[in-house]
């Protein structure tokens, strides 16, 4: 059955599409009703969102665009699906285009024999069409301007989303929120561990009052200083 949206800000939605919060979709609403997805979940989730979709009256024809925070299986296995039901166009960061069009996972960088380990686990993603990219800096043309904040090293072009008429930022896997505990990405699944960890501290900078995590719940209240709470404790 789906999960219920959940209302982070006014014309934006959080929907569950593992366990309550153990993966995350989000959803933008435009000024003419149409959808903007934020991240497709694991190859079971199109039936969820769309089924979560139709609890705020949006039909599969409403999803005009699909952005994908990074190259990962269970942020990309949905999107071909989804493309496909409603017509939608997928969005990328350039750096991980290609990994995504090619249904492949960017590197391991973890080091060690675990590291090696895991570079052969979960290579293999659903290979999906990427429509348009996007680099660090630009503003999307999303429910009034959704700025783009790459953080790479969890992959090359992972990004996080900043919309500023909302309050509300997506950490995609910048950081984590599981059992209200934030985290760094967890590093034997990225491809330069310090690299994301130092490139995560840029989301103490920016001015938001709701943290949404695709793995975990949201922050909704003071989240910019919990997020640099975070920060300096892991600093010091």
């Amino acid at each position: 059955m789906p999960a219920l949206p959940i209302k982070l800000a006014e014309n934006v939605w959080r929907i569950p599409t593992l366990g309550s919060n153990l993966i995350n979709s989000f959803v933008f609403e435009e000024p003419d009703g149409s959808i903007t997805l934020v991240d497709a979940g694991m190859k079971g989730a199109p039936k969820k969102l769309i089924g979560s979709l139709a609890a705020i009256g949006k039909k599969p024809s409403d999803v005009k665009r699909i952005l994908l925070t990074h190259a990962h299986y269970d942020h990309t296995d949905g999107a071909a699906a989804i493309r496909l039901s409603t017509g939608a166009s997928v969005h990328a960061h350039v750096d991980d285009a290609d990994y995504i069009r090619l249904g492949r996972r960017p590197p391991i960088g973890y080091p060690g024999p675990l590291g090696r380990v895991f570079a052969y686990v979960g290579t293999r993603m659903r290979s999906c069409e990427v429509d348009e990219t996007f680099s660090e800096g630009e503003v999307l043309d999303v429910a009034g301007g959704l700025s783009v904040l790459h953080t790479p090293g969890h992959s090359p072009g992972h990004c996080s989303f900043l919309h500023s008429q909302s309050g509300v930022l997506i950490t995609g896997d910048a950081l984590f929120n599981f059992r209200d505990k934030m985290s760094y990405s967890f590093a034997l699944f990225c491809f330069d561990p310090k690299l994301s960890r130092d490139t995560a501290d840029r989301l103490g900078e920016s001015e938001y009052e709701v943290a949404a995590f695709t793995h975990g719940p949201e922050i909704r209240r003071n989240a910019r200083a919990a997020v640099r709470e975070f920060l300096a404790k892991r600093k010091g």
